[in-house]
């Protein structure tokens, strides 16, 4: 009989999909659960693609000390040493972590533990300092508490979603589809996008506002005012639930309409009609993410929308609330247990009473006593020589940080620098003094808590390969060598689980909702069987759907708190020297550095290199072309990458993903471009502002390399690695003095000179395949202009022949075989439904998103698509129906 499939979490988004994954004959299957309240059975394209991701290329599998092989022992005791030695001598706030939300719970726990409990600093800080403590300081200030009153559900019983600095098509796609689905359902539900881009999320909309990057708290200011003059206020829960609305109400009593309008550069008329309609309804339901949180001044604005919220009375209501999107799968899990920097665990601040209490309950010998430093000032810090010792944990600051050269400049002064990853080669780990082999997600057993504060187990499926080792294992055998050994003795996840519930109950009383009381008590069969749930729980298996349903709130008043706020711009605005305004996010089918999604070749499909997407009217004022190669340019850095046209855009602005690393292009790390600014209460950077250029960059040549066996060593100007179905291709471009010589064609293209070749140096033109036993093993085109290029998409498919055909091999160095049409760029990564093919289908007579599915499955899988789909209807000028 075949075993049950295994039920786990996606390790992706703030969504927290719950996920099936079995065994088949030909591999692992990964499939949406249909049981679980956050999916239903949905999955994006990155989950869809997560069977594709479990194989061990690229694996860490072993300890490493300066490179070199050895025993866990024999590391695991050279990094307790080195700390132990480093403390003596500096003291405690000479070391540091830093982690991430890639962590389950229970990892996170005892690595805040030992830092803060045993170590005595609070230099332990977590990659969600980059995209939701302003949401955290926010809700602190707002509410008492970091509390998200919401549930999923609340998106689907609204009558008005307003998402603000939000893609959710592309960042919570599932979710994204979720509203989809209901408004196509519920006619009467409106959707408001604000965002100075006009997203995948933006065709939902009923309105766009395309407001100036920087400009959310004069929106959000204007509309507390209009609420007043409107008789929108619900003065009553103002008076019983809510403190400071009268400084606040009094600080926008001035502001008009028009002077919203004119610092947001939006029609007057457009922003009418947002507070018109928000006014007039009462199930309202704000989701905001990055574009707010990532901000110099995000804290602040994120409380001008929870002021809108607490002023109508639309908290924990059914299908009315502030509801914030977390960025990574258990962004929340390590806001329970304290991974940031300004935290204790469960929800606790450093104060002298709650210092005391988590001290008693870890019996801490070196509890410490004041925050530690924040993710910016830490590295800051690492440069300066004040931290002498550094243990990064499943992340890749010195690609994801603010001014990474300055990053890794820190991380290879750093003293004594450890890090545990999956990934073998990362562009942290290459400065490693120590490597540890991490448990990848398909090997973890914990815990993760999602954006609704849905707790959901995340269960492993796959043995431990090599000498792999779970994060929580890792931490506490370094804290047994460092001399806790009784205070670390966990033999299970379930073990610290259980840990981490009871405290959270300790001397509790109400005080804070974070409360895991009864899950304290949970058995090892119990916590496996865990089912999703929220909290916090009222028995162990019933959660709390929603918050201050009652009106009280964690405060020494139990009332929320509005607070006036004064709208700052951005730190750094354009000048003539750099004139475009910087934003930078993610793309729909990558995930973070691409440690993962960059194992998946069909994730490459839709956008495959570092790229630059600007509005058409700055394309041509500043002599670029879609589809060539520029320099993204300011006093931080640079980065080299491709031009995308989009009238999407807004003009002036531009957007660059934030993805790409050296491990996958010679010069894409956006970092290299964003300062070191931070907000001033949650040190969160502003990723989504820094003034940059943008100049053509004329390349002498350009060309791509598809081959077989990667050679990694590229070195040119551009280069760009995109994994391919059974090939890499390399996508390049140079100066003539770059012009590969015999040398640099070797290796390549492989082998020795057998291979096909047609040289042209007049043209300058150099194209060659090698072949071997009738097997394609690699082809090189080269061309001085990019446009005589062939396109790769033929070339690449023969990579999946066992034997070429005579026409395949008479096509090689013609880029095609004569007759064949490529599908164009993949829209549908889910399915590889290409433009080419979406295109005749709708002059075939498909006329909706549901016919493009039925004729092509395109859009029926995860639907993040569906907004491109759309795109194309209208740009055939086809109406869409509602019916296939």
């Amino acid at each position: 009989m075949k075993p049950s499939p295994i039920r786990t979490t996606c390790p992706y988004c703030g969504v927290g999909c719950g996920i099936l994954v079995s065994r088949e004959a030909n591999g692992w299957s990964v499939r949406g659960d249909p049981e679980h309240p956050a999916n239903r059975g949905r999955l994006c394209s990155k989950g869809a693609a997560l069977a594709e991701t479990l194989d061990l290329d690229s694996r860490l599998l072993h300890p490493q000390i300066e490179g070199r092989r050895v025993a866990w022992h024999s590391a695991l005791d050279t990094v307790a040493r080195r700390f132990r030695e480093i403390i003596a001598e500096h003291g405690p706030q000479a070391v540091a972590f830093y982690v991430s939300g890639q962590l389950l719970t229970e990892d996170y726990y005892v690595a805040n533990k030992l830092m803060k409990g045993f170590i005595g600093s609070a230099n332990i800080d977590t990659n969600s300092r980059l995209c939701m403590s302003s949401a955290v300081a926010g809700h602190k200030r707002a509410f008492g508490e970091d509390v998200v009153p919401a549930c999923y559900e609340d998106v689907e019983l609204a009558d008005l979603v307003v998402l603000v600095g939000s893609n959710a098509a592309w960042t919570h796609p599932v979710l994204y589809q979720r509203l989809a689905a209901t408004k196509q359902a519920r006619a009467q539900m409106r959707v408001v996008v604000i965002d100075p881009r006009r997203t995948a999320t933006a065709e939902l909309a009923d309105l766009h506002l395309p407001l100036a990057p920087g400009t959310d708290a004069w929106l959000f200011n204007g509309l507390l005012a209009h609420l007043r003059r409107a008789g929108g206020l619900d003065w009553g829960y103002l008076q019983t639930h809510v403190e400071g609305f009268g400084e606040t109400l009094a600080a926008v009593e001035r502001l008009t309409l028009s002077e919203v309008a004119a610092a947001c550069e939006l029609p007057e008329a457009d922003v009418a009609t947002f507070y018109r309609w928000f006014a007039q309804t009462t199930r309202s339901v704000t989701l905001f993410s990055q574009g707010i949180n990532q901000s110099s001044s995000g804290v602040d604005k994120v409380n001008s929308i929870l002021n809108v919220h607490l002023a109508t009375g639309r908290v924990g209501q059914p299908g009315a609330s502030p509801f914030s999107l977390t960025g990574q799968p258990n962004a929340m899990g390590g806001r329970e247990v304290g991974g940031l920097a300004n935290q204790l665990a469960a929800h606790m601040d450093f104060t002298p009473e709650t210092i005391e209490r988590v001290r008693r309950f870890w019996r801490a010998p070196s509890m410490a006593t004041a925050p530690g430093l924040k993710t910016v000032e830490l590295f800051e810090a690492v440069r300066a020589g004040d931290i002498r010792a550094l243990w990064v944990i499943a992340t890749n600051p010195a690609v994801s940080l603010p001014q990474v050269d300055h990053v890794v400049e820190a991380l290879r002064r750093c003293e004594f620098l450890v890090v545990s990853d999956v990934t073998a080669r990362t562009d942290t780990a290459r400065h490693a003094h120590v490597l540890l082999p991490a448990a990848a997600w398909g090997e973890k057993d914990g815990t993760v808590t999602n954006s609704e504060r849905r707790i959901s187990r995340q269960r492993a499926f796959l043995s431990l390969p090599g000498e792999a080792r779970p994060d929580w294992w890792i931490v506490c055998e370094v804290a047994r060598r460092m001399g806790f050994s009784s205070d670390f003795a966990y033999r299970s996840p379930a073990e610290i689980f259980r840990e981490h519930a009871r405290l959270s109950s300790l001397e509790n009383g109400g005080t804070r909702l974070f409360d895991l009381g009864p899950l304290a008590s949970l058995d090892d069969v119990a916590y496996d069987r865990l089912e999703p749930l929220q909290w916090p729980p009222t028995s162990r298996s019933v959660g709390t759907a929603r918050l201050f349903t009652d009106g009280r709130y964690p405060t020494p008043t139990g009332k929320a708190r509005m607070l006036p706020i004064q709208p700052r711009p951005p730190a750094r605005r354009a000048d003539t020297a750099h004139p475009f305004v910087l934003n930078t996010g993610r793309i729909r089918d990558q995930w973070h550095t691409m440690t993962r999604t960059g194992k998946a070749a069909r994730l490459f499909a839709h956008i495959g290199e570092p790229c630059v997407e600007m509005h058409p009217r700055d394309l041509a004022e500043h002599g670029l072309r879609p589809g060539g190669l520029a320099r993204v340019y300011n006093t931080q850095g640079e980065a080299l990458v491709r031009v995308m046209e989009s009238a999407a855009q807004r003009p002036g602005s531009v957007f660059v993903p934030m993805h790409w690393n050296d491990q996958y292009t010679a010069r894409g790390r956006v970092g290299a471009l964003i300062g070191a600014i931070t907000d001033p209460i949650s040190g969160q950077p502003e990723f989504k502002h820094a003034p940059v250029a943008v100049l053509a960059y004329a390349a002498d040549w350009q060309g791509f390399l598809l081959t077989r066996h990667d050679p990694q060593a590229i070195c040119v100007d551009y280069w760009a690695r995109v994994r391919g179905q059974d090939c890499w291709r390399y996508e390049l471009a140079g100066s003539l003095a770059q012009w590969p010589a015999e040398e640099t064609l070797r290796l390549w293209l492989g082998g020795g000179r057998e291979r096909i070749e047609l040289r042209d140096p007049a043209a300058g033109r150099y194209r060659a395949a090698r072949v071997e036993t009738g097997r394609l093993q690699a082809v090189l085109f080269l061309e001085r202009q990019a446009a005589a290029l062939p396109r790769r998409q033929w070339l690449e498919s023969l990579f999946a022949r066992e034997r070429l055909g005579e026409d395949e091999r008479a096509g090689l160095l013609l880029g095609h075989p004569g007759r064949a049409q490529d599908s164009g760029g993949i829209i549908c990564v889910c399915h590889g439904v290409g433009e080419r093919a979406i295109v005749a289908a709708i002059e075939g007579g498909a006329r909706s998103v549901e016919a493009l599915g039925l004729a092509l499955k395109a859009g029926t899988c995860c639907g993040s698509c569906i907004p491109e789909l759309r795109a194309l209807l209208t740009r055939a000028r086809v109406p869409e129906t509602t019916a296939a």
